[in-house]
């Protein structure tokens, strides 16, 4: 959609323009600004000005409104202006349709009214913005950066830990994933040491299969849950199959403390169950056995993820991992009290960086928030920003 901002009428010293909406294909140009219209981008103020393009034009999705400044309006006065909190409510209030696909209407843009100074006055708040908002995406790139090497501690933690490699006795490992272990561990198949199991859908064509459900079934559904690598234990399941439907299929109930890994979507992430379930056909479960701490299996498991979707999963748009790979799959084996020692470890070490890793979160929510008001307070003239600093603005 293409939108035009012409100046209408004079309010006191500021200029009130709508926008005139036009049908067409998406396309823009330099000076363009480009605000998505479904949610959740709209709402995260994503609107970018083009500038720059191989000849000056291009096309794109029709999700895009496509905002034209005229000549009395400065394009980056109005990028700011479209990424303003009280612009994104009003977006936001007036969206339709459904759960995860609702978007801004081209009403909205088109008779959305909008104060304008003069164009002096817009390409001093835009310039004043250019320094305060850049100064501001700085600090959330630090915090950015701090998450991330956060996040890599963590994992190379985990790794550490389920090698030990506090321990100086060690040797070269046969497994993949790892260089050395202890020199008085083994590395065996999970095989040997639980039972692997997997899962099934019960037959939709048999609507008495699907009544009186009560039975927690994990599918990929849990996408979230088994992302989570905070999670250790699945409670509850979106969905659930009925006795019925379980004695009709080749799903199996397993007991809690049986570790689960998705083997399609979301290959690699894995969980514990923490009561009695079922899983679908995309799960590979294993029953530990006496020698086999099913937390440290889960950590493993974690600790391995890398290499099983490197090196185990196929296909190039959806990884899956296939069960006789994962039927073959080792890890290095302590006794169990070392194993128990080495879940607790990972526990501790991680709470402390995750703690950590929140502090940086809200730190770089608080930034976000600033940078928000501090351009809703110059584009709507409630700071002076020939004398304002943006380190004062508060939300």
């Amino acid at each position: 959609m293409e939108a035009v901002w012409p100046g209408q009428r004079l309010d006191t010293s500021r200029r009130r323009t709508k926008a005139s909406v036009a049908t067409g294909y998406t396309r823009f140009q330099d000076g363009d600004v480009l605000v998505p219209k479904i949610t959740p981008t709209f709402e995260a103020g994503r609107a970018v000005l083009i500038n720059g393009l191989h000849r000056g034009v291009g096309a794109g999705s029709t999700e895009l409104h496509v905002i034209r400044p005229g000549a009395l309006i400065d394009p980056r006065f109005l990028l700011y202006v479209v990424n303003t909190h009280s612009f994104l409510k009003k977006g936001e209030a007036e969206m339709y349709g459904v759960a995860g696909q609702r978007r801004v209407p081209d009403t909205f843009l088109r008779d959305l009214p909008v104060d304008l100074p003069t164009l002096e006055e817009q390409r001093r708040i835009a310039d004043f913005l250019d320094a305060e908002v850049s100064r501001i995406d700085g600090l959330i790139d630090v915090q950015n950066r701090l998450r991330g090497r956060l996040f890599e501690r963590r994992a190379t933690g985990v790794m550490s830990a389920v090698a030990d490699t506090e321990r100086k006795d060690r040797r070269p490992s046969t497994l993949a994933w790892l260089e050395t272990i202890p020199v008085d561990w083994q590395e065996v198949r999970v095989g040997l040491l639980a039972r692997m199991g997997s899962g099934h859908t019960p037959s939709r064509s048999r609507p008495e299969w699907w009544t009186d459900c009560r039975i927690p079934w994990i599918t990929t559904g849990e996408v979230k849950q088994v992302r989570d690598d905070r999670r250790e234990d699945l409670l509850g399941t979106r969905e659930k199959i009925s006795e019925l439907g379980l004695a009709n299929s080749a799903a199996e109930l397993h007991p809690a403390g049986t570790v689960v890994l998705c083997r399609t979507a979301s290959a690699g992430y894995s969980a514990v169950m923490g009561t009695v379930m079922a899983t679908s056909q995309d799960f590979v479960t294993w029953t530990c056995g006496p020698r086999l701490d099913p937390y440290y299996l889960l950590w493993c498991l974690r600790a391995m993820r890398a290499d099983l979707l490197g090196r185990l999963a196929m296909g190039s748009t959806h990884k899956t991992i296939y069960v006789p790979d994962l039927q073959m799959l080792r890890i290095p084996l302590p006794s169990l009290d070392e194993q128990r020692k080495i879940v607790k470890r990972i526990r501790e070490q991680n709470a402390k960086i995750d703690r950590l890793s929140d502090t940086v979160v809200r730190q770089s929510s608080l930034l976000a928030e600033r940078r928000r008001a501090l351009i809703t307070a110059a584009v709507t003239g409630q700071i002076d920003v020939s004398t304002a600093s943006g380190r004062g603005i508060e939300e």
